[in-house]
């Protein structure tokens, strides 16, 4: 008898811990909702002050662009007003620039020249196109009269053609004055 009853007060007193650690674990369990539900709304109030910064900066934004606007307009206004010029400088590009005791910007002719400036055409020279057209005409030529070895033909009239072509193209260079004539 003792002993069922020593296994009864046993069992009770397990069941009653038991319960106890069931209802300790729905406390923290409820623990957790609350404090999950509390990182939400931290979540959401640094969402808020997020958007409240966004619209603040947006006002500001806006704010500046208005008076930018204002600046601009007045600006144009200020400039709308004709403006008197005073003095002037003139600035002669193809000749060089000299300076005398006078005060003279630059020669305007009436003396002698101290110095000789050319300006250089840009783009391909005649002789240069004498060369090509002198050489293909010439390989074609020569390919055209050599029978036996059209090869050996070709690059001897090619290189009488450029030769021939250099020399008129350069005679067309010096009429025009890009090359200095002998």
């Amino acid at each position: 008898m003792k002993s069922i009853v020593l296994t009864g007060l046993l069992s009770v007193f397990l069941l009653t811990a038991c319960k106890k650690d069931d209802q300790v674990a729905e406390k923290s369990l409820e623990q957790q909702k609350v404090e999950f539900q509390m990182r939400q709304l931290e979540i959401e109030k640094q969402k808020l002050a997020i958007e409240k910064e966004k619209m603040a900066y947006e006002a500001q934004k806006k704010a500046d662009s208005t008076v930018e606007a204002q600046k601009a307009k007045t600006a144009a206004a200020n400039n709308s007003r004709p403006e008197v010029i005073r003095e002037t400088h003139t600035v002669y590009r193809d000749r060089p620039s000299q300076s005398s005791g006078n005060g003279t910007y630059a020669n305007n002719g009436s003396s002698a020249s101290q110095g000789t400036t050319t300006t250089q055409k840009k783009g391909m020279s005649k002789a240069a196109k004498g060369t090509i057209i002198g050489t293909v005409g010439g390989a074609a030529a020569g390919a055209i009269i050599a029978k036996k070895n059209r090869g050996l033909g070709a690059v001897i009239g090619g290189v009488i053609g450029g030769a021939t072509g250099y020399t008129i193209g350069r005679a067309g260079d010096r009429k025009d004055g890009r090359v200095q004539p002998r």
